[in-house]
């Protein structure tokens, strides 16, 4: 019997076989480590950025308590000393008459006020409100003395901090001028609030270790600041961070930035003081407001590392399942392109403006072909009332994109606030221009509702540098007619009001017009 020889397939041929299977599991283990380590990025980038949207949130609701709480306790004072100036310059300084005005002063005890103090014209003390008679002390010394000596008018002023004369305790004095009947100097009204009334109510937030509040005046003098000594509040703090980004974006903003004295990066919020010449600000250290997101993270990053360690070592039991996943995977990707593809659809046909609020255009051309309609049916009036922003470009070259948004966000509102019916439509037509459908009016009515459109984004007072007028106003042009049956259609309407609208522009802006007809602001 001949031999008979089998050749038995070499190790190389052996592995050939084998690679694409071993391949495939190391791609899937590769591609699913991959995955989940962008996924786990994304998501932690995800959370960081809420986490600072929060925080900025926060410390600007903060600001804004603040502000007014400062607004509250200089006008409270400032009110005081209205009543005081106005009985010395009416009743005298007589002793009878410093004894009535010491007894009212006492009988108020407002928790805010250190005291009230007046000063004749030579400095010398008339009233404390904190004890009967007079001191020796002399008030002629003070920057605020001096200032109501050579600045006639009846305006508050607000010094930096000091020691009271009489006790010597830190007081932020809010002054004004005593005048004689025929205008000149007869010294000086002052009331003193104590530095602990503000810390007291500052210390009521949390700010954590490294966070900072601080109350300043506009010319960068701090008055007082959480946690700091009695050097440190008599600082100036013109040249910091917080006053050049206050001088750069206007009176309310949100920063990140670093602090010259500590080289600490913290997220600050700052408010102008409505009414007084100060600036409040709050800011969180970003290494404590992120603190929690680093442990986060550093935890979820360990419980990944121990993933993709675990589907390493179930690789080669996975091999056998790569089709059926793959055809899985191929399912999964179609039924969320398809759904993705839903999504578009629906934010297509999203009938609001996401910036504003208001009603998009879509809504606005689908209501107008059907009050129309209505107003065709039921032989009524429709009218429509066509704004737009004025000097808008150089408004956003001004303040910035962001400004530009809440700018139109707050003229939103204002105009939605202003119609006079449920029934009226006002949306927003594209870029800064705005329409107002009113049905069942007339021209007259719909004047009316456009002039009080107009007077209410006027009311805002938006600073706007780029308008002569100073603050930012609207154009509006008005149209309206009864619509009939094989008549003028809807983009007649549209038409007249945006014809309206230019002349209203071009016979120089903050107006309203219509047919012609010029109601100036």
């Amino acid at each position: 019997m001949p031999l008979q020889y089998r050749i038995l397939p070499q190790p190389s041929q052996l592995d050939d076989r084998k690679r694409p299977l071993t391949v495939a599991a190391v791609a899937f283990v590769v591609l699913v480590c991959l995955s989940l380590t962008a996924e786990f990025v994304w998501n932690r980038w995800y959370a960081r950025h809420d986490q600072l949207r929060d925080t900025q949130t926060a410390t600007s609701n903060m600001a804004r308590a603040l502000a007014q709480h400062a607004e509250n306790t200089v006008r409270v004072a400032d009110t005081v000393l209205l009543g005081v100036v106005e009985r010395l310059e009416t009743d005298g300084t007589g002793a009878a008459s410093l004894a009535r005005l010491r007894k009212l002063l006492r009988a108020a005890d407002l928790p805010q006020l250190f005291g009230v103090f007046v000063f004749d014209a030579d400095g010398r003390q008339l009233l404390n409100s904190q004890v009967s008679g007079v001191s020796k002390v002399n008030a002629a010394v003070r920057d605020y003395f001096r200032y109501h000596r050579e600045h006639p008018g009846g305006h508050p002023y607000i010094g930096q901090p000091v020691r009271s004369l009489s006790t010597g305790e830190w007081i932020i004095t809010v002054t004004r001028r005593v005048e004689h009947p025929h205008g000149s100097f007869a010294g000086v009204a002052v009331a003193a609030i104590d530095l602990q009334h503000f810390k007291q109510f500052y210390d009521s937030f949390d700010i954590g270790q490294e966070g900072t509040i601080f109350l300043a005046l506009d010319d960068g003098a701090l008055l007082v600041r959480r946690a700091q000594d009695e050097t440190t509040n008599r600082r100036n703090i013109a040249d910091g961070p917080v006053f050049r980004h206050y001088r750069a974006n206007g009176p309310v903003g949100t920063a990140m930035l670093t602090a010259r004295a500590d080289n600490i990066e913290r997220l600050y919020s700052y408010r102008r003081v409505e009414g007084y010449p100060m600036l409040v600000a709050v800011a969180l250290s970003k290494q404590e407001l992120l603190a929690n997101w680093r442990a986060d993270t550093g935890y979820n990053g360990g419980a990944l590392v121990l993933v993709m360690a675990a589907l390493a070592l179930l690789g080669r039991r996975l091999v056998r399942q790569l089709r059926i996943r793959e055809k899985l995977t191929v399912q999964l990707r179609e039924a969320k392109q398809a759904l993705e593809a839903r999504n578009e659809s629906l934010v297509a046909l999203a009938l609001h403006d996401g910036l504003t609020g208001l009603p998009n255009r879509r809504q606005f051309d689908a209501v107008l072909s059907a009050e129309f309609n209505r107003a065709i049916r039921g032989g009524t009036s429709l009218a429509l009332v066509m704004i737009d922003v004025d000097y808008f470009k150089p408004y956003n070259d001004i303040y910035g994109h962001p400004g530009g948004d809440d700018c139109l966000r707050r003229i939103g509102g204002a105009i939605s606030g202003a119609r006079q019916r449920a029934g009226d439509l006002a949306a927003r037509y594209g870029g800064e221009e705005l329409a107002v459908l009113l049905p069942r009016t007339d021209l007259a009515g719909a004047m009316a509702v456009a002039e009080k459109m107009r007077q209410a984004v006027h009311d805002l007072h938006i600073p706007h540098a780029g308008n002569p007028a100073g603050i930012v106003t609207i154009s509006a042009g008005v149209a309206a007619f009864a619509p009939t049956r094989g008549g003028r259609a809807p983009q007649d309407l549209l038409a007249t009001a945006d014809a309206a609208l230019y002349a209203a522009k071009s016979g120089g802006r903050d107006r309203v017009r219509c047919n012609g007809e010029l109601r100036d602001a």
